[in-house]
């Protein structure tokens, strides 16, 4: 009798440390995540400045009412002027363009991350 309760604890061991292991290979990642890819925009074309192109995608997708206006300022994060902006470049970066999870229920047109993308891969200028 001991050598059979053995015997089911040694298999029910094994059974659960193989499916541990199978499910942990199991998961789904975002290649732009991985890569750190968001698509071929090609910044050539795309003359970006802050003011023209821009602090207008800002004002009416992210510093609405509710999300990173001076009111609300969601996350701690405030974005209605040039500082508080080109200072959250890379988070603009990872959260609209990368993880395309910004913002949430309306995302941005393939135009608008052009614009973002290429205005902060030429250093966030003010201009």
């Amino acid at each position: 009798m001991e050598r059979n309760r053995k015997g089911i604890f040694i298999t029910a061991v094994g059974l659960i440390t193989l499916t541990v292991l199978s499910l942990s290979g199991c998961y789904y990642d975002k290649e732009e995540t991985l890569y750190h890819k968001s698509g071929t925009v090609d910044c050539t074309t795309i003359k970006a400045t802050f003011s023209n192109d821009v602090a207008p995608i800002i004002s009416s997708k992210c510093a609405t009412s509710g999300c990173h206006d001076a009111a609300s300022a969601a996350g701690g994060t405030t974005l209605t002027n040039y500082a508080q902006i080109s200072g959250k470049a890379d988070r603009i970066n990872q959260r609209c363009i990368v993880d395309k999870t910004m913002p949430p229920g309306s995302p941005l047109t393939p135009t608008e991350v052009g614009i973002l993308q290429c205005w902060i891969s030429s250093g966030a200028p003010n201009n």
